[in-house]
């Protein structure tokens, strides 16, 4: 018997994996204990893990806010539990669930997790989690009607300010086409492309036509991946460095 924290032991080793950690957090923290914030997102799948104490979110008013390897957030609204630590779920917050559980560890639903990251992650981190959430088909509250850059967009903004190039308009309407980058004293337009969202047939046919009418309107079109962005950066902006040397 390997001690993690106080009452709670792992068998045979101390080598858990990151479920293992987070389980034993929650368990030490007693009875209405759930993960919470970006070990939440990390456990949905909306965030990579990381290092750090986790955090835990329990429905007490009172008491520490830390202990070893753990971030205690208080939460009274948990504290309202009209069953069982067994049960599939816990209302309350914004009228919705708030508590569930995933691979058995009580932890905040996806909802109840993008509300507590709004004031605890950087911006791109919630855009990328509340993206990703999207992407698995949960409804988010709050979503309709927003429109905000993506972190691969974010990503493009830091390496022009970086190398240094020229700040692009982003998010313009040329024709019929919203396009991410653009500068217009040069005519040169870059599209950023990830997997998730340009996938398949549909996907494939317009951005092709996008580039078509960019191009028939006068401007250079450069296109980028995901992958590029992340790991080729210098590469990336040399090549718009030189087009729009070319369009000076």
């Amino acid at each position: 018997m390997h001690r993690i924290h106080r009452g709670v032991y792992a068998v045979g080793h101390r080598a858990l994996s990151h479920r293992g950690r987070w389980m034993a957090a929650v368990l030490a923290c007693g009875e209405g204990a759930v993960l919470s914030h970006h070990f939440a997102a990390a456990l949905w799948g909306l965030l990579k893990p990381i290092d750090g104490p986790i955090h835990v979110s329990t429905p007490t008013t009172a008491g520490r806010l830390s202990r070893r390897g753990i971030h205690i957030h208080r939460c009274p609204s948990l504290a309202d539990l009209s069953s069982p630590p067994s049960s599939s779920a816990i209302r309350g917050g914004r009228g919705g669930q708030i508590v569930t559980r995933r691979h058995r560890i009580p932890v905040t639903t996806i909802q109840r997790t993008i509300d507590d990251l709004e004031a605890s992650i950087a911006p791109y981190l919630l855009r990328r989690a509340r993206r990703q959430a999207e992407l698995m088909g949960v409804h988010l509250k709050g979503a309709e009607g927003t429109r905000s850059r993506s972190d691969l967009e974010e990503e493009f903004l830091a390496l022009c300010r970086c190398h240094p190039l020229p700040p692009p308009e982003t998010n313009v309407k040329i024709g019929r086409w919203e396009v991410d980058f653009v500068w217009r004293d040069q005519c040169v337009a870059v599209e950023i492309d990830s997997f998730a969202y340009h996938r398949g047939s549909v996907a494939f046919r317009e951005d092709r036509a996008r580039d078509l009418d960019l191009r028939q309107r006068g401007f250079t079109v450069l296109r980028f991946s995901e992958r590029q962005l992340e790991e080729e950066p210098s590469r990336v902006a040399a090549d718009v460095a030189r087009a729009l040397a070319e369009r000076a």
